[in-house]
């Protein structure tokens, strides 16, 4: 027998989370909706799902919710389907679901077209799309919640030039190949997408077996600025000072502490190894 759950990260608080719960329960019907409470608990609620044997987990939510539920769900093999009502939908983008369209997305995960992709992992934890050593972490690491909610963006960017003015750590990349490279920030992808509409891993699909890497060499001001132009225009993995290439695993290590970021979460500091599960997580998608 199919059962679903649906698991909905209430981020929006007050009047937005009601609408959003309304919306939802209209166009799921009488669909079960666990709502979370805390950080790190829409994992564990997935986890006792699959041990009480639903069949389709839905993560209604962003990508950090989208990451949790994933990370309950793990290799089961249970379908997970996205409602992409968070900041950032990065898989949902990459899988093709309309992202301003609740209605269609339940559609598609009722019709239950699956696609299973790669299961990559940091450490001890699963990420479905991104994760990164060095820079983008400590931009979120330093930059304080109530600054966010007051400037949005515009926090990250002041928190970037105050992170730029410092000397930049150094990063080892080691691959399976025995080959080192170093560098000041690393990003690992999983798909194509970094930071939203973003296209930096021109080679990347999310059911090829290979992580894409992208070691950044210098980090100064200037080369901050040429990265971000870079990152713009969708040439960042062509610049000379940019390493861009492809692997089943490696490891990064740091002089210093450096903090690691995955799928936009600070969890912990270098050094990192990082893996993938070839075609493990089953999700589903438009036809």
């Amino acid at each position: 027998m199919e059962k679903t759950l649906i698991i909905m990260n209430p981020a929006a608080k007050g009047e937005k989370a009601l609408r959003f719960r309304k919306k939802l329960t209209e166009i799921v019907g009488d669909t079960e909706i666990r709502l979370t409470s805390f950080a790190g608990e829409a994992g564990k609620i997935a986890a006792d799902a699959v041990a009480a044997g639903y069949t389709k987990i839905v993560a209604a939510g962003g990508d950090g919710t989208v990451n949790e539920v994933v990370n309950g769900v793990g290799e089961s093999g249970v379908g997970l389907g996205i409602f992409p009502i968070g900041t950032m939908n990065v898989l949902a983008a990459e899988l093709g679901l309309p992202i301003k369209d609740l209605a269609v997305c339940w559609q598609i995960i009722q019709e239950g077209r699956q696609r299973w992709i790669d299961l990559p992992r940091a450490n001890d934890r699963y990420f479905v799309q991104l994760a990164g050593v060095g820079l983008d972490a400590q931009v979120v690491q330093e930059t304080d919640l109530g600054f966010r909610k007051n400037f949005g963006p515009l926090s990250y960017v002041v928190s970037l030039a105050q992170i730029a003015a410092r000397k930049p750590p150094l990063l080892t990349v080691h691959t399976p190949d025995g080959e080192t490279r170093e560098g000041s920030f690393v990003l690992v992808g999983n798909g194509r997408y970094y930071g939203g509409p973003f296209h930096v891993f021109g080679k990347a699909a999310i059911d090829d077996g290979y992580l894409d890497v992208l070691v950044f060499k210098d980090l100064g001001v200037l080369d901050i600025v040429r990265y971000t132009q870079s990152l713009l225009f969708g040439n960042l993995s062509k610049m000379a000072d940019v390493d861009y290439f492809q692997t089943p695993s490696l490891k990064v290590t740091s002089e210093g502490t450096v903090p690691v970021q995955v799928d936009g979460e600070v969890l912990f500091d270098a050094p990192v190894e990082f893996s993938l599960a070839r075609e493990k997580l089953s999700v589903f998608v438009p036809r």
